[in-house]
């Protein structure tokens, strides 16, 4: 991040990355300018500048995009015990039928949904071999 200061040459542009970084992690101005190290007014005055609002939002937008990627790691470690128990319910005997049904339905929905999403994928790979 570049941002243009003067007086204290290149330790402000550090402060305020790090108190973007403490910024995206603490509950309020008070606990995040502490932990960065600089006053709540300073604090304060660097998130009216363009250049703070733009390296902020840009820091903001990784950190979704990695809680988002750490959170698919996690769904799709679920995928398959999640598969287990609703085949389980659909086979199970002692199941009520409702439940039962409720099972086999989820299954089809989501093989056909599975279905799907392999034949737009080829037929987008193959759009873009072709357009290559």
């Amino acid at each position: 991040m570049n941002i243009p200061m003067t007086g204290h040459g290149a330790k402000f542009p550090r402060k305020m990355e790090r108190a973007i970084a403490v910024l995206l992690l603490k509950r309020n101005m008070e606990e995040a300018a502490l932990e960065a190290g600089v006053s709540k007014k300073s604090l304060q005055r660097w998130k009216k500048l363009p250049e703070f609002q733009a390296a902020y939002h840009q820091a903001h937008l990784q950190q979704r995009a990695e809680v988002r990627r750490q959170s698919n790691v996690l769904l799709l470690q679920a995928v398959v015990p999640a598969t287990v128990t609703v085949v389980k319910v659909m086979v199970d005997p002692q199941t009520p039928t409702q439940s039962r049904l409720r099972a086999a339905g989820m299954v089809l929905e989501l093989e056909e949904k599975g279905f799907e999403l392999e034949d737009i994928e080829a037929r987008l790979t193959r759009l873009e071999k072709e357009a290559a």
